[in-house]
């Protein structure tokens, strides 16, 4: 009996060790259960959570853009510089997307900015193009501090300032100057290796695209580390970016404004104001013309896209590069081509008349009745075409395309703009047998008719007002064939590799410059007269547009005469009635601006010298 407690007792301190095993592994694997649990949570359900949070739990790169370099006029005027400006930003990362209706309602109500707007801007936003969104742009100062007093409660919005290409004068030299505009997603996968970002600007026309390396200056940036939060907590490094040059261009601001005013009243046309001495332009319109200001804009709907780009009145297109039937300022290359042959002498006389008839037609004089017998200067000064006719079938293609060649046409011309020049187009034999650029070799011979036309600058004569200027500059200078250029760049455009003699005799030279006076002393350019004036020498033309258009309008002229310092190119596009009426006029415009500006500057010189 004394016994039976101690194996009870025993008993249950058996059952109870045999129990602690099994609490000892349940505990164990509720344990792991809930660290596992815990790993999938992590890793599965808020697994992309906390990836996109890591990223940002390190060092951020900050890029800061170059300040792009300014074009000047030649007396250092602004034609095109940078406007630093405020905008919204959003960075779809750092918000979940059913975050961004409160968001949106907050900055609506904050900025006063349409909710429909940032709506749009947010759904287009493709996470390929950038990191961050453009909300709105060119924020007012109140709506920047006012952000800025909040911006702890905008959790993924930003406001920063971005430079933006601004051009003060509009319309004025766009053609010239060009514009910019943001790369394309194609351009950056080979314009990345050259340092150029995904929202980056290229310059895509004009000289902003000649002169893209010199202006755009080098991207720098600061070397950030940052938390979760996307905090700052130190400044790892910073490389200062590089500003881009300065560019100085050879126009004249007064004169190009002249040249604007000048052309304004005409539909379509052209000027080209150039210095013949050593090439320099100093004035270049083209008219109708676009505001570069518009490809700087951060948001454009493709609606005015195709109201700029397929315009019937094309404003984009530079019809100063472009080539058109140059009419009877082309008379001069004939007269060149005549005497140059010796077929036709310096004191030949041709008996002019109402037609002559060349193959199936019979080619007219301009007043009907021809101007008797007389010579080239008469025949610059009345600018008769019967006597052309006669010279130019006389010569023949080959020795009119040669003299052609020499006074610079059927080549691009130098300009830092070739690649948005037009060559023009001086038929003759050989390219007549090729096809003639549009039919089979042998099939479209040269006939009569082609040289009567191309003797006045009809039909198989096409020719750019750039090219036009340069070939009179021959004329004006004494015989040298000069360069044109928007941009002296320290070179010496004097100098032979620039500027190149032409083989043409003295008598020809002198000849041709008499009649060219003769021309605005007593002939179709008469009204270019001007009291207290430098004696201007010149000629005007009428031409057929080949295309199908009315007619052109041209007047060609340089002054002083007997030392030049201006050749002034004038063309009014499908303007009939007359060079003299349309285009002289615009002429004389801009050489009334120059005479001023040149006055100017002998009373500034002479104050300096005194």
């Amino acid at each position: 009996m004394a016994q039976r407690p101690f194996v009870i007792k025993s008993s249950r301190r058996l059952a109870g060790t045999g129990f602690q095993p099994a609490v000892f592994v349940s505990c164990i694997f509720i344990f792991f259960a809930v660290i596992v649990g815990r790993l999938f949570w992590l890793q599965v359900l808020e697994g992309s959570r906390y990836r996109d949070l890591s990223k940002q739990n390190r060092i951020r790169l900050v890029a800061r853009s170059p300040i792009r370099g300014r074009l000047l006029d030649r007396r250092g005027r602004i034609l095109a510089t940078n406007k630093l400006i405020y905008n919204l930003y959003l960075q779809p990362r750092l918000i979940e997307k059913k975050d961004w209706p409160a968001l949106r309602d907050r900055l609506s109500s904050l900025l006063d900015l349409p909710k429909n707007k940032l709506d749009k801007r947010f759904n287009n936003f493709t996470p390929s193009s950038s990191y961050r969104m453009t909300l709105a742009v060119n924020l007012k100062p109140k709506q920047v501090l006012s952000f800025r007093e909040n911006e702890s409660n905008f959790k993924g919005a930003q406001v920063d300032v971005d430079v933006l290409r601004y051009y003060p004068n509009k319309f004025l030299a766009a053609h010239a100057l060009g514009y910019t505009q943001l790369i394309t997603q194609d351009e950056y996968k080979f314009l990345s290796s050259k340092g150029y970002r995904i929202r980056d600007r290229i310059g895509r026309k004009g000289l902003e695209a000649a002169f893209e390396s010199h202006l755009r200056g080098e991207w720098g940036g600061q070397m950030l580390e940052v938390d979760a939060m996307g905090v700052v907590q130190r400044n790892l490094g910073e490389k200062e970016a590089v500003a881009g040059k300065d560019l100085v261009l050879t126009l004249d601001l007064d004169l190009q404004r002249a040249a604007e005013q000048a052309l304004s009243a005409k539909s379509a046309g052209a000027i080209v104001v150039l210095d013949p001495r050593d090439g320099a332009v100093r004035a270049m319109v083209s008219r109708p013309s676009f505001d570069p200001n518009f490809f700087s804009k951060f948001f454009t709907t493709q609606k005015e896209y195709d109201r700029l780009f397929f315009s019937s009145t094309k404003p984009l297109f530079s019809r100063a590069l472009n080539a058109y039937d140059p009419g009877s300022t082309w008379k001069v290359v004939t007269a060149m081509a005549g005497m140059e042959s010796k077929k036709f002498p310096p004191d030949v006389l041709l008996e002019t008349t109402s037609c002559i008839t060349y193959g199936s037609h019979c080619f007219p004089d301009h007043n009907g009745i021809g101007f008797g017998n007389i010579g080239y200067e008469d025949a610059l000064s009345f600018s008769s075409n019967t006597f052309f006719y006669q010279v130019g079938v006389g010569v023949g293609s080959k020795e009119h395309y040669q003299a052609a060649r020499k006074l610079g046409f059927n080549v691009l011309t130098g300009i830092e703009l070739s690649y948005e020049e037009s060559p023009g187009l001086v038929g003759h034999e050989d390219w007549a047998k090729d096809g003639r650029g549009w039919a089979n070799p042998g099939m479209t011979p040269w006939m009569p008719e082609d040289m009567a036309s191309a003797a006045i600058g009809q039909a198989v004569v096409q020719v750019t007002p750039l090219q036009l200027a340069r070939a009179y500059a021959v004329f004006a200078n004494g015989g040298y064939l000069i360069t044109p250029h928007l941009v002296d760049g320290g070179k010496d455009w004097m100098s032979d590799k620039y500027r190149s003699k032409v083989d043409i005799r003295p008598s020809t030279l002198n000849t041709i410059r008499r009649g060219l006076r003769k021309v605005v002393q007593s002939g179709t350019g008469a009204a270019m007269y001007m009291a207290d004036f430098p004696i201007v020498a010149g000629k005007t033309g009428t031409a057929e547009d080949s295309s199908g258009g009315h007619d052109h309008a041209w007047f060609v002229c340089f002054a002083p005469y007997q030392s030049p310092e201006i050749v002034v190119v004038a063309f009014a596009q499908n303007t009939p009635g007359g060079g003299s009426v349309h285009a002289l006029p615009i002429a004389r415009k801009v050489l009334k601006v120059w005479e001023r500006i040149r006055k100017e500057n002998v009373g500034s010189a002479s104050l300096a010298e005194s």
